[in-house]
């Protein structure tokens, strides 16, 4: 898991998101039982590290759009995981991003307002609490803003959505304390791959990056249309 874990940070450091995508499924496959609380305490806990760096790039207004709404997400979440099969759920999550991933290349650009924002921030709360793999509906939406602002952006509204589900599922009970103290083992790995995306960020052009939000979107849909396929 650990070097998986650098190889995820690296990806992350470069594109802004991917942790979850590269990670989940070594996982699921070791520990099942550790998702998806496990990735959630990653995915807060990663962002930190990147926005020491770039914190100035953040995009405020379009968080204020995002957050509320990934609060009522995270609510919707919590209650599809008590009420609805984990297989089921992640075919949905993963058919949406995928969709959304052809209708973007396909199209010009879609408009970063207030009404996408919020419905980006609905869908990836709901997708992040069930799933863990929260980041596709925000990325995509962000995709052709500059890669600092990409970063920032989603790593606060990762380490503040991360929160929100974790404390969902807190109060449903499905959170260990075991869980935790292993993905703080687990911190230096993280912060090897984010210096590793430091050397090798200054080599990847800016258009580029798109590319990578785009190809890391779709492989998420595709490793949760996987893994819940394992699962029926």
């Amino acid at each position: 898991m650990a070097i998986t874990l650098v190889l995820a940070a690296t990806v992350q450091g470069l594109i802004g998101l991917g942790l979850a995508l590269v990670t989940a499924p070594v996982v699921t496959l070791l520990a099942p039982e550790l998702m998806p609380a496990f990735m959630l305490w990653l995915g807060m806990t990663m962002p930190m590290v990147t926005l020491v760096r770039e914190h100035h790039d953040i995009d405020w207004r379009g968080l204020g759009w995002t957050l509320p709404t990934r609060i009522v997400g995270t609510v919707i979440g919590v209650g599809l995981l008590a009420w609805f099969p984990p297989a089921g759920l992640g075919i949905a999550v993963g058919v949406m991003v995928l969709l959304s991933v052809l209708l973007t290349v396909r199209a010009v650009e879609i408009p970063v307002n207030a009404p996408t924002l919020a419905t980006a921030g609905l869908i990836s709360g709901v997708t992040g609490t069930t799933t863990s793999i929260g980041g596709p509906p925000m990325a995509i939406l962000y995709q052709h803003r500059p890669p600092p602002q990409i970063r920032s952006t989603l790593g606060l509204f990762f380490v503040i959505g991360a929160a929100l589900s974790l404390v969902g599922l807190g109060v449903v009970g499905r959170l260990e304390p075991a869980t935790f103290l292993l993905a703080m083992t687990m911190v230096p790995a993280l912060v090897l791959g984010f210096l590793i995306s430091r050397v090798v960020g200054r080599r990847v052009p800016a258009h580029r990056i798109r590319v990578g939000v785009l190809v890391v979107s779709g492989l998420s849909a595709g490793v949760v249309l996987v893994r819940s396929l394992l699962l029926l």
